[in-house]
C-alpha cells in the first residue's frame, strides 16, 4: 500500500499549503516560500506583496510544531499530515504565520502562569456534490432533504454511514470524541469538539474541517463551512468556548472580576476584530437579526442572542462562549483576536456594560458592533487596539489578501462566488 506524507503550514485563509512526499522524507528539512502563507483564496500571489518580488520570493524553513504525523483516513493508501510553521532563514519565527500569531498571544498568558483551555462548535452544510448548491439526498430514503430537522435523530440516522466515518476518522486523528447534532438549516449539522489546550484545539479545527470535507466527497457529497451558503437558511457559525487555568489548575473565571474584565476586553475589540470573524463578503450575510447569529456587542448569562455568552453550569467550569465567528474563519487568527482581547481587558481592569437579559436583537446597545461589510472590516485592521496582540505583518498581509479577494469576487457572478467558497471555506 502506498504511504505518503503531507508537510504543510496554514495560510491566512486557514488553508493547508505544502508538499506531498514519501514518508521516509519526514526528517528532511523542508522549505517553502514565505509568500505562500500570504496568498488569496484561489492560491494566487498577492499583487505587490513585499514577500514576492521585492524580496526575491525568499524561502522559509518549515519547522515542526511538535505533533506526531496525523493520519488522513479519507485519503487513498496510508497518508499522514505533518503540520509545520514557517521560520525565517535565521531561525526566527515568521511573523506572517497565523499559528505563530496565536502562539504569541498564548505565551502572554503563560507569562502570568495561565493556560487557555478551549473548545469549538462547528456548523456545516452537506450538499449534493457537483456544484448545484442543493441539499443532499438522504442515503436511506433516496429523497432530497427539503425541510428543517433541528436535533432530528432520524435525519442523523439517514447519514449514519457518513457520520460513522467522521467519528472513527476523528478518533484515528487524535481529535477525540465528537458530538453531532442536526441544526436549523436544511442539511445543516453541528460538530462539538472535546476541550483542550487552545493551540491544540485550533489545530484540531483545521484537521476536523479537512476530515469532514474529505469524508463527504468519499460519500458522494460536498461539505461546506462557508458562512451563508443559502440566503433563506441559517448560516454556519464557529463558536468558541474558553476558560483560563492558573498554575494550580484553578479556573480564574471563577473570579467574577476577572471574568467580567475578559468579557469587556472581548467587547471592546469587537468592532476592530470584525475581519477575524467574517473574512469574506459572504460572511456578513450571516449576521441577520433573529437568525441564530449575534449582531451586536452584547453579553449575558445563559443567553444565546448575545455575542458573548456565559453558559450555566458548575462554578468551577465557568467559561466564556464567543458566538460571533462564522465557519469560514481561520481558527488561529480568530483565537488570537479573542484571547488577546480578553487578556487586554483583564490587564486594564476593563468593565463591561450591563449584561443583556432577554432578546438582544431588539434592545439598544452600549458599544460599537461589527463593522457592516468587508471593505469596512479591512479598514478596521488599522485600529491601534489590534496591535496590542496581533503582529503588524499579519494585519498588513491580511488587509492586502482580503482587498485582492474582494476585487476578484466583484468580477464574478454570485453563483461563481458561492461555488468558490463552498470548496475552500
Amino acid at each position: 500500500m502506498t504511504k505518503s506524507l503531507r508537510i504543510a503550514a496554514v495560510d491566512l485563509n486557514g488553508q493547508l499549503r505544502g508538499k506531498r512526499v514519501s514518508t521516509d522524507m519526514a526528517a528532511k528539512q523542508m522549505r517553502m516560500p514565505l509568500s505562500v502563507l500570504n496568498i488569496d483564496i484561489f492560491g494566487a500571489d498577492i499583487e505587490a506583496s513585499p514577500l514576492v518580488f521585492k524580496t526575491g520570493d525568499q524561502d522559509g524553513i518549515m519547522e515542526t510544531v511538535g505533533r506526531e504525523p496525523i493520519p488522513l483516513p479519507w485519503v487513498a493508501g496510508e497518508a499522514f499530515l505533518d503540520l509545520r510553521v514557517m521560520h525565517n532563514e535565521d531561525g526566527t519565527p515568521f511573523r506572517g504565520d497565523p499559528r505563530i500569531a496565536l502562539t504569541n498571544v498564548l505565551d502572554c498568558f503563560l507569562d502570568k502562569g495561565w493556560q487557555v483551555i478551549a473548545a469549538c462548535e462547528l456548523e456545516f452544510f452537506l450538499l449534493e456534490d457537483g456544484g448545484n448548491l442543493a441539499p443532499p439526498i438522504n442515503p436511506k430514503t433516496g429523497r432530497r432533504l427539503s425541510s428543517t430537522e433541528i436535533l432530528s435523530m432520524r435525519e442523523l440516522d439517514g447519514f449514519d454511514a457518513f457520520f460513522n466515518d467522521v467519528t472513527e476518522g476523528a478518533r484515528a486523528m487524535g481529535l477525540g470524541d465528537l458530538t453531532i447534532t442536526g441544526e436549523a438549516g436544511i442539511g445543516q449539522f453541528e460538530v462539538t469538539m472535546a476541550h483542550g489546550p487552545a493551540l491544540h484545539i485550533a489545530d484540531n479545527v483545521i484537521f476536523l474541517k479537512e476530515l469532514i470535507k474529505g469524508t463527504a466527497r468519499n460519500h458522494g457529497m460536498a461539505a461546506t463551512f462557508m458562512a451563508k451558503p443559502f440566503a433563506a437558511e441559517s448560516g454556519n457559525g464557529l463558536h468558541t468556548h474558553f476558560s483560563v487555568l492558573n498554575v494550580v489548575g484553578e479556573n480564574i473565571f471563577c473570579n467574577e472580576t476577572l471574568l467580567k474584565s475578559a468579557v469587556a476586553g472581548c467587547l471592546q475589540a469587537f468592532e476592530a476584530s470584525t475581519l477575524f470573524f467574517a473574512p469574506y463578503a459572504n460572511s456578513f450575510e450571516r449576521f441577520v437579526a433573529g437568525a441564530h447569529a449575534p449582531t451586536s456587542a452584547t453579553w449575558g448569562y445563559e443567553n444565546r442572542t448575545v455575542a458573548v455568552r456565559i453558559p450555566s453550569g458548575p462554578k468551577a467550569a465557568t467559561r466564556i462562549e464567543h458566538r460571533v465567528a462564522g465557519g469560514d474563519a481561520n481558527p488561529y487568527l480568530m483565537f488570537a483576536s479573542i484571547f488577546g482581547a480578553a487578556l487586554e481587558g483583564i490587564e486594564v481592569n476593563a468593565k463591561p456594560p450591563t449584561p443583556t437579559i432577554g432578546n438582544a436583537y431588539t434592545q439598544p446597545v452600549a458599544m460599537p458592533g461589527l463593522l457592516p461589510d468587508l471593505t469596512a472590516a479591512i479598514k478596521g485592521l488599522g485600529n491601534p487596539l489590534l496591535t496590542k496582540f496581533m503582529p503588524a505583518m499579519i494585519l498588513k498581509n491580511l488587509a492586502a489578501t482580503k482587498t485582492q479577494e474582494r476585487n476578484l469576487f466583484k468580477k464574478m457572478s454570485d453563483h461563481e462566488v458561492l461555488l468558490a467558497l463552498v470548496d475552500t471555506a
